[in-house]
């Protein structure tokens, strides 16, 4: 497995697994423990997480299989997110959807996702969302003050633009060492509006959601959907690539950005796919037949 270096001391795997959909797996917390040992022999050893995964049960989960193997830990990294307020049934005080930034929201978010995970520290904190009542400088004392405490290695962001994440980062004294975005040839937002060439000017190598556009790619009736089949399945086939999502990682993985996919599913071989993908090469004929089917002419 490649292996990406965010700092000096932060690697990551260079495939990470999502654990949003965690709690819709019905496993038990043994057979979780069975998958997530099964995920790092693949190599995989980043796990992704956010507070309100699962309606706010996802970190708990993973945590309860960690803690039947306590050794596992020192063997990932882990990153987990905070910033967005959901309603809950285990959240009583929560009585809307909305964004909530301040030092005391993220401090106290940490505290628990420590908790449900069962761990002494995250490896990497993201702000999930841009805030549009965000106070820099409360974010900075939160950030600081989790380093002090030892909870938090590293800082980043996710579903930020450029605007955004600059101004962030004119406050906190830690460097923001990832965005954590939507990239997939269905969705190009990022690749053409800077947020991706700001990974590159900052060598912060960005993380992937949605890689595989939701199943719009597999099953969408829209034009562009259709377009983006047809473009995936010859360069598979010119490839001698058989399965659809395997293009579609391998597509992401010739960014010179270092992508780092998000793979989000509970079958094994479905992870093994996005690990197939490391292996090909695209060229640049390859990729831009996927890129102007996105688009849906050529390029200028």
């Amino acid at each position: 497995m490649q292996r990406v270096a965010l700092t000096e001391e932060l690697h990551f795997s260079r495939i990470i697994h999502g654990m949003m959909r965690l709690s819709e797996w019905n496993m038990t917390k043994e057979e979780r423990l069975s998958f997530i040992e099964q995920v790092m022999e693949l190599e995989i050893t980043t796990f992704d997480h956010a507070d309100i995964y699962g309606k706010y049960q996802c970190e708990e989960l993973f945590g309860e299989a960690v803690s039947l193997k306590p050794s596992i830990r020192e063997k990932m990294e882990i990153i987990t997110k905070c910033g967005i307020v959901l309603e809950a049934p285990n959240r009583p005080s929560h009585r809307s959807h909305h964004y909530d930034t301040s030092k005391k929201h993220i401090v106290t978010s940490v505290e628990q996702s420590l908790k449900n995970l069962h761990t002494d520290y995250i490896d990497l904190l993201l702000i999930h969302r841009p805030d549009p009542l965000m106070n820099p400088e409360e974010v900075a004392e939160a950030f600081d003050q989790l380093v002090n405490e030892g909870k938090v290695r590293h800082f980043g962001v996710s579903n930020f633009k450029r605007s955004q994440l600059k101004m962030l980062e004119t406050y906190v004294s830690q460097p923001l060492i990832t965005n954590q975005i939507e990239l997939n040839p269905y969705n190009l937002e990022n690749f053409e509006d800077g947020t991706l060439d700001l990974s590159l000017e900052m060598q912060a190598p960005p993380m992937a959601w949605s890689p595989l556009a939701g199943g719009e790619l597999f099953n969408g009736e829209s034009e562009k959907a259709k377009r983006l089949r047809k473009a995936l399945n010859e360069v598979g086939e010119e490839l001698n690539i058989k399965a659809v999502d395997e293009v579609l990682y391998a597509w992401l993985l010739n960014h010179p950005s270092s992508i780092m996919p998000i793979v989000g599913s509970g079958k094994v071989e479905r992870i093994q796919t996005a690990i197939n993908s490391l292996k090909h090469k695209l060229t640049p004929h390859h990729w831009y037949h996927i890129y102007q089917a996105s688009l849906g002419h050529e390029v200028p």
